[in-house]
């Protein structure tokens, strides 16, 4: 049935009364924070159809933040100092190991000991890596002990490597002391650089250089029970085993893998070269 002048009835009966809208169509909704139009029946401002009906959806529950972010404000205060001093350490040390390996200059003679003092011992660093002609040569350090006996007589010890001690004692190990690392070859170099070929001393730091080997080697041998049950070691010998490191195999050098021996004189052991009397 159509009302004069009007559009044609919709049919519906019961679901339709004069003047009232019938149900909507069923729409499903988008995302959220998104928008979506759905048709209008005469719910715009005026009762009358004007076009379609903007739904606008917000989330109302945000994504949460990650990281530093998420911290409270205390805490990112803390971070942030955290950050600070780290980076403040990092620039220092960089700093005391240029002054350390640079030339010498006004600052590292006028703040030299708080250089050394910094770079001591765990940062050392030389140039033997980076020379013309790089270290390659394993260099070990052995010795060997008179021993008097507790009946009187004399006995003379194997040769002790030192430095094989010192190899088992840093491998597998992550945080091996310095002494293992270091003590003895810095004592070696010590003495290799202050006394000539004949093992004779070429300048003041000879006699010294001499003193500190011979003390860690007694130390050594006192570890190793070397002087055994009621023995008293009255002398040590010293030598330096030195072994080429061979070619890698795509290289046609050829050098020999015989070592090549140094050997010290015979030195006597006194009180203060003991573990009890040492000064």
């Amino acid at each position: 049935m159509t009302e004069p002048g009007g559009a044609p009835e919709p049919t519906g009966g019961a679901d339709r009364v004069a003047g009232v809208p019938g149900p909507r169509p069923e729409a499903s909704l988008p995302d959220h924070g998104s928008t979506a139009s759905l048709p209008d029946e005469g719910l715009t401002a005026g009762g009358a159809g004007s076009g379609p009906l903007t739904v606008v959806v917000t989330d109302t529950y945000p994504e949460p933040r990650g990281g530093v972010a998420a911290l409270s404000f205390r805490y990112r205060i803390a971070a942030a100092v955290a950050v600070a001093v780290v980076a403040v350490t990092v620039f220092v040390h960089i700093g005391m190991v240029f002054l350390h390996v640079a030339p010498s200059n006004t600052l590292t003679k006028e703040h030299g000991k708080a250089i050394d003092d910094w770079i001591y011992p765990e940062f050392e660093q030389n140039w033997k890596l980076f020379a013309p002609n790089p270290l390659q040569q394993n260099i070990a350090v052995q010795v060997r002990a008179e021993v008097k006996m507790a009946d009187g007589g004399v006995r003379t010890t194997g040769w002790y490597d030192l430095s094989a001690e010192d190899g088992r004692a840093i491998d597998a190990n992550p945080v091996p002391s310095h002494t293992q690392q270091n003590e003895l070859r810095r004592a070696w170099d010590f003495f290799v650089a202050t006394h000539d070929a004949s093992n004779r001393a070429t300048g003041t730091r000879g006699s010294l250089a001499e003193t500190y080997m011979r003390r860690i080697v007694v130390l050594r041998l006192g570890r190793d029970d070397a002087a055994g049950k009621g023995g008293t070691i009255t002398q040590v010998q010293v030598r330096s085993s030195t072994t080429n490191v061979p070619p890698p195999p795509w290289s046609t050098e050829r050098v020999t893998n015989q070592p090549m021996y140094r050997m010290l004189p015979w030195w006597p052991v006194t009180a203060a070269d003991t573990a009890g009397g040492a000064e």
